[in-house]
Protein backbone atom coordinates (compact mmCIF):
# COMPACT_ATOMS: atom_id res chain seq x y z
CA UNK A 1 0.00 0.00 0.00
CA UNK A 2 1.57 3.27 -1.13
CA UNK A 3 1.24 6.37 1.02
CA UNK A 4 2.67 9.87 0.83
CA UNK A 5 3.81 9.98 4.48
CA UNK A 6 4.24 7.78 7.50
CA UNK A 7 2.49 10.46 9.54
CA UNK A 8 0.50 13.64 9.06
CA UNK A 9 0.12 16.01 12.00
CA UNK A 10 -2.85 18.36 11.94
CA UNK A 11 -2.03 21.36 14.10
CA UNK A 12 0.83 23.81 14.60
CA UNK A 13 0.65 24.37 18.37
CA UNK A 14 3.14 22.93 20.83
CA UNK A 15 1.49 19.48 20.74
CA UNK A 16 1.56 19.25 16.95
CA UNK A 17 5.07 20.68 16.63
CA UNK A 18 6.41 18.24 19.23
CA UNK A 19 4.69 15.32 17.49
CA UNK A 20 6.38 16.39 14.27
CA UNK A 21 9.75 16.70 15.98
CA UNK A 22 9.50 13.33 17.71
CA UNK A 23 8.29 11.50 14.59
CA UNK A 24 11.14 12.96 12.53
CA UNK A 25 13.65 11.89 15.16
CA UNK A 26 12.20 8.39 14.94
CA UNK A 27 12.84 8.36 11.19
CA UNK A 28 9.25 8.74 10.04
CA UNK A 29 8.33 10.82 7.03
CA UNK A 30 6.06 13.50 8.45
CA UNK A 31 3.97 16.42 7.20
CA UNK A 32 2.87 18.99 9.79
CA UNK A 33 -0.11 21.16 8.87
CA UNK A 34 0.46 24.31 10.91
CA UNK A 35 -2.43 26.44 9.70
CA UNK A 36 -1.74 30.01 8.61
CA UNK A 37 0.24 30.88 11.77
CA UNK A 38 2.39 28.16 13.40
CA UNK A 39 2.43 28.21 17.17
CA UNK A 40 -1.24 28.31 18.09
CA UNK A 41 -2.39 30.21 21.19
CA UNK A 42 1.08 30.13 22.73
CA UNK A 43 2.26 32.73 20.23
CA UNK A 44 0.19 35.33 22.06
CA UNK A 45 1.48 34.40 25.53
CA UNK A 46 4.26 36.61 26.77
CA UNK A 47 5.51 34.11 29.35
CA UNK A 48 4.84 30.37 29.47
CA UNK A 49 5.48 29.20 33.03
CA UNK A 50 6.14 25.66 34.18
CA UNK A 51 7.84 24.51 30.99
CA UNK A 52 10.89 22.35 31.88
CA UNK A 53 14.24 24.02 31.32
CA UNK A 54 12.94 27.59 31.62
CA UNK A 55 12.94 28.53 35.32
CA UNK A 56 11.91 32.12 34.60
CA UNK A 57 9.34 31.20 31.98
CA UNK A 58 9.68 31.41 28.20
CA UNK A 59 7.77 33.53 25.65
CA UNK A 60 5.44 31.40 23.56
CA UNK A 61 6.65 33.24 20.47
CA UNK A 62 10.15 31.91 21.20
CA UNK A 63 9.21 28.40 22.32
CA UNK A 64 7.09 27.33 19.36
CA UNK A 65 9.36 28.57 16.54
CA UNK A 66 12.28 26.87 18.29
CA UNK A 67 10.49 23.51 18.28
CA UNK A 68 9.48 23.98 14.64
CA UNK A 69 13.05 24.77 13.62
CA UNK A 70 14.36 21.67 15.41
CA UNK A 71 11.69 19.50 13.78
CA UNK A 72 12.57 20.87 10.34
CA UNK A 73 16.26 20.18 10.97
CA UNK A 74 15.34 16.58 11.76
CA UNK A 75 13.48 16.22 8.46
CA UNK A 76 9.84 17.10 9.14
CA UNK A 77 7.95 18.89 6.37
CA UNK A 78 5.64 21.83 7.08
CA UNK A 79 2.70 23.30 5.21
CA UNK A 80 0.78 26.47 6.15
CA UNK A 81 -2.52 24.68 5.63
CA UNK A 82 -5.31 23.22 7.75
CA UNK A 83 -6.95 19.82 7.70
CA UNK A 84 -10.41 20.03 6.14
CA UNK A 85 -11.57 16.42 6.17
CA UNK A 86 -10.27 12.91 6.60
CA UNK A 87 -11.08 9.37 5.56
CA UNK A 88 -9.71 6.23 7.21
CA UNK A 89 -9.91 2.77 5.66
CA UNK A 90 -7.95 -0.32 6.69
CA UNK A 91 -5.00 1.58 8.07
CA UNK A 92 -4.73 4.11 5.23
CA UNK A 93 -5.68 7.68 6.04
CA UNK A 94 -6.57 10.24 3.39
CA UNK A 95 -6.80 13.91 4.25
CA UNK A 96 -8.03 16.88 2.23
CA UNK A 97 -5.98 20.06 2.35
CA UNK A 98 -7.44 22.69 0.05
CA UNK A 99 -7.46 21.27 -3.49
CA UNK A 100 -4.93 18.56 -2.54
CA UNK A 101 -5.32 15.12 -1.02
CA UNK A 102 -2.56 13.29 0.85
CA UNK A 103 -2.35 9.80 2.28
CA UNK A 104 -0.60 8.65 5.41
CA UNK A 105 -0.34 5.57 7.57
CA UNK A 106 -0.96 7.55 10.76
CA UNK A 107 -2.49 10.88 11.72
CA UNK A 108 -2.11 13.00 14.87
CA UNK A 109 -4.99 15.39 15.50
CA UNK A 110 -3.59 18.38 17.38
CA UNK A 111 -6.01 20.98 16.05
CA UNK A 112 -6.24 22.81 19.38
CA UNK A 113 -8.95 25.21 20.41
CA UNK A 114 -10.61 28.51 19.56
CA UNK A 115 -11.57 31.32 21.93
CA UNK A 116 -15.13 31.14 23.19
CA UNK A 117 -17.27 34.19 22.68
CA UNK A 118 -19.52 35.90 25.20
CA UNK A 119 -22.60 36.16 23.02
CA UNK A 120 -23.45 39.65 24.28
CA UNK A 121 -24.58 42.71 22.30
CA UNK A 122 -21.70 44.73 20.94
CA UNK A 123 -19.26 41.83 20.79
CA UNK A 124 -19.44 41.41 17.05
CA UNK A 125 -17.30 44.20 15.63
CA UNK A 126 -14.31 44.25 13.24
CA UNK A 127 -10.76 43.74 14.53
CA UNK A 128 -9.12 46.90 15.82
CA UNK A 129 -12.34 48.35 17.24
CA UNK A 130 -11.57 47.69 20.89
CA UNK A 131 -12.06 43.93 21.45
CA UNK A 132 -9.07 41.60 21.63
CA UNK A 133 -7.91 38.14 22.72
CA UNK A 134 -4.21 39.00 22.79
CA UNK A 135 -2.78 41.35 25.39
CA UNK A 136 0.83 40.79 24.33
CA UNK A 137 -0.21 41.88 20.80
CA UNK A 138 -2.45 44.83 21.64
CA UNK A 139 -1.52 46.07 25.12
CA UNK A 140 0.76 48.87 23.82
CA UNK A 141 -2.25 50.31 21.98
CA UNK A 142 -3.93 50.94 25.34
CA UNK A 143 -1.14 52.86 27.03
CA UNK A 144 -2.68 55.12 29.69
CA UNK A 145 -6.17 53.76 29.01
CA UNK A 146 -8.76 51.86 31.04
CA UNK A 147 -9.46 48.30 29.86
CA UNK A 148 -11.66 45.44 30.98
CA UNK A 149 -10.56 41.80 31.08
CA UNK A 150 -13.37 39.26 31.10
CA UNK A 151 -12.56 35.92 32.74
CA UNK A 152 -10.88 34.47 35.78
CA UNK A 153 -8.63 31.62 34.66
CA UNK A 154 -4.92 31.47 33.88
CA UNK A 155 -5.21 33.30 30.55
CA UNK A 156 -7.29 36.14 31.96
CA UNK A 157 -4.95 36.62 34.92
CA UNK A 158 -1.80 36.53 32.79
CA UNK A 159 -3.22 38.97 30.28
CA UNK A 160 -4.41 41.33 33.01
CA UNK A 161 -0.85 41.46 34.34
CA UNK A 162 0.49 42.16 30.85
CA UNK A 163 -2.05 44.93 30.28
CA UNK A 164 -1.21 46.51 33.63
CA UNK A 165 2.25 47.30 32.27
CA UNK A 166 0.64 49.76 29.82
CA UNK A 167 -2.90 50.66 30.86
CA UNK A 168 -3.78 53.19 33.53
CA UNK A 169 -6.26 50.73 35.06
CA UNK A 170 -7.31 47.15 34.37
CA UNK A 171 -10.74 45.96 35.52
CA UNK A 172 -10.88 42.17 35.80
CA UNK A 173 -14.49 40.97 35.58
CA UNK A 174 -15.26 37.41 36.67
CA UNK A 175 -18.71 35.93 37.15
CA UNK A 176 -17.59 33.57 39.93
CA UNK A 177 -17.04 34.63 43.51
CA UNK A 178 -13.39 33.55 43.40
CA UNK A 179 -10.61 33.60 40.84
CA UNK A 180 -9.39 30.44 39.17
CA UNK A 181 -5.93 29.92 37.71
CA UNK A 182 -2.62 29.24 39.36
CA UNK A 183 -1.98 30.54 42.87
CA UNK A 184 0.98 32.67 41.77
CA UNK A 185 -1.13 34.46 39.16
CA UNK A 186 -4.00 35.02 41.60
CA UNK A 187 -1.68 36.56 44.16
CA UNK A 188 0.01 38.81 41.60
CA UNK A 189 -3.33 40.08 40.28
CA UNK A 190 -4.85 40.70 43.69
CA UNK A 191 -1.75 42.57 44.88
CA UNK A 192 -1.33 44.72 41.76
CA UNK A 193 -2.26 48.37 42.40
CA UNK A 194 -3.51 48.92 38.84
CA UNK A 195 -5.83 45.88 38.68
CA UNK A 196 -9.38 46.18 40.02
CA UNK A 197 -10.95 42.73 40.53
CA UNK A 198 -14.74 42.55 40.19
CA UNK A 199 -15.97 39.14 41.39
CA UNK A 200 -19.55 37.93 40.99
CA UNK A 201 -19.99 40.31 38.06
CA UNK A 202 -21.24 39.49 34.57
CA UNK A 203 -20.76 41.43 31.35
CA UNK A 204 -24.15 42.34 29.87
CA UNK A 205 -23.16 44.48 26.89
CA UNK A 206 -20.15 46.08 25.18
CA UNK A 207 -21.00 49.72 24.52
CA UNK A 208 -19.98 52.04 21.71
CA UNK A 209 -20.98 52.49 18.09
CA UNK A 210 -17.78 52.46 16.03
CA UNK A 211 -15.29 51.65 18.79
CA UNK A 212 -15.62 50.41 22.37
CA UNK A 213 -16.51 53.19 24.80
CA UNK A 214 -17.63 51.17 27.79
CA UNK A 215 -19.25 48.04 29.18
CA UNK A 216 -22.46 47.32 31.03
CA UNK A 217 -22.01 44.96 33.96
CA UNK A 218 -24.62 43.51 36.28
CA UNK A 219 -23.90 46.39 38.68
CA UNK A 220 -24.07 49.12 36.06
CA UNK A 221 -22.24 50.93 33.26
CA UNK A 222 -18.50 51.64 33.21
CA UNK A 223 -16.35 53.55 30.74
CA UNK A 224 -13.48 51.54 29.23
CA UNK A 225 -11.38 51.89 26.09
CA UNK A 226 -11.01 48.20 25.33
CA UNK A 227 -12.23 44.71 26.24
CA UNK A 228 -10.06 41.59 26.40
CA UNK A 229 -12.06 38.36 26.46
CA UNK A 230 -10.79 35.11 28.06
CA UNK A 231 -13.83 33.03 28.97
CA UNK A 232 -12.59 29.63 27.90
CA UNK A 233 -11.71 27.63 24.83
CA UNK A 234 -13.72 25.41 22.50
CA UNK A 235 -12.05 22.44 20.73
CA UNK A 236 -11.60 22.65 16.96
CA UNK A 237 -13.42 19.41 16.24
CA UNK A 238 -16.50 20.47 14.30
CA UNK A 239 -15.31 18.70 11.14
CA UNK A 240 -14.68 15.50 13.11
CA UNK A 241 -18.21 14.90 14.38
CA UNK A 242 -19.34 11.44 13.37
CA UNK A 243 -15.77 10.40 12.55
CA UNK A 244 -14.09 10.06 15.96
CA UNK A 245 -15.55 9.75 19.44
CA UNK A 246 -16.03 13.11 21.15
CA UNK A 247 -17.01 13.82 24.75
CA UNK A 248 -19.80 16.19 25.76
CA UNK A 249 -17.43 19.16 25.48
CA UNK A 250 -16.49 18.20 21.93
CA UNK A 251 -12.99 16.96 22.79
CA UNK A 252 -11.52 13.80 21.27
CA UNK A 253 -11.62 10.67 23.43
CA UNK A 254 -8.34 8.71 23.52
CA UNK A 255 -6.57 6.03 25.47
CA UNK A 256 -3.35 6.56 27.42
CA UNK A 257 -1.30 6.17 24.22
CA UNK A 258 -3.28 9.04 22.63
CA UNK A 259 -4.92 6.52 20.25
CA UNK A 260 -8.51 7.19 19.15
CA UNK A 261 -11.04 4.57 18.12
CA UNK A 262 -9.94 4.84 14.47
CA UNK A 263 -6.98 2.75 13.41
CA UNK A 264 -3.92 4.92 12.85
CA UNK A 265 -5.47 8.10 14.27
CA UNK A 266 -4.17 9.75 17.45
CA UNK A 267 -4.98 13.00 19.25
CA UNK A 268 -2.84 15.27 21.43
CA UNK A 269 -3.01 18.61 23.22
CA UNK A 270 -5.99 20.70 24.22
CA UNK A 271 -8.22 19.09 21.60
CA UNK A 272 -8.06 15.83 23.58
CA UNK A 273 -10.49 14.91 26.35
CA UNK A 274 -8.77 15.07 29.72
CA UNK A 275 -5.99 17.38 28.52
CA UNK A 276 -4.29 19.27 31.33
CA UNK A 277 -4.26 22.57 29.46
CA UNK A 278 -0.57 23.22 30.12
CA UNK A 279 2.11 23.68 27.47
CA UNK A 280 4.40 21.06 29.02
CA UNK A 281 1.58 18.51 29.11
CA UNK A 282 0.61 19.24 25.49
CA UNK A 283 4.20 18.74 24.36
CA UNK A 284 4.33 15.45 26.26
CA UNK A 285 1.13 14.26 24.61
CA UNK A 286 2.50 15.14 21.18
CA UNK A 287 5.63 13.10 21.88
CA UNK A 288 3.56 10.21 23.26
CA UNK A 289 1.36 10.14 20.16
CA UNK A 290 4.39 10.08 17.83
CA UNK A 291 6.08 7.28 19.77
CA UNK A 292 2.86 5.23 19.86
CA UNK A 293 2.41 5.79 16.13
CA UNK A 294 5.95 4.55 15.43
CA UNK A 295 5.28 1.41 17.49
CA UNK A 296 2.06 0.79 15.60
CA UNK A 297 3.85 1.15 12.27
CA UNK A 298 6.51 -1.32 13.40
CA UNK A 299 4.11 -3.93 14.79
CA UNK A 300 0.89 -3.40 12.89
CA UNK A 301 -0.95 -4.14 16.14
CA UNK A 302 -3.47 -1.37 16.69
CA UNK A 303 -5.36 -3.25 19.41
CA UNK A 304 -2.41 -2.99 21.80
CA UNK A 305 -2.75 0.78 21.82
CA UNK A 306 -6.38 0.88 22.95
Amino acid sequence: MSTDYDMIVAGGGIAGLTAGLQSARLGLSCLVLTGSVPGGHLLSIERVDGYPGFAGGVPGYDLCPGVQLEAAQQGATFAASSLESLEADNGQITVKIGPERHTARTLVLATGTAFKTLGVPGEERPPGKGISHCASCDAPLFRGAVVAVIGGGDSALQEALTLAQFAERVVLVHRSTQLGGQAAYRAAVQDHPKIDVRLGSTLQRIDGDDVVTGVTLTEGEMEVDGVFVYVGLAPNTGFLRGLVELDTAGQIVTGSSMATGIEGVFAAGTVRAGAAGRAAAAAGEGATAAIAAARYLDSGQWERLQ
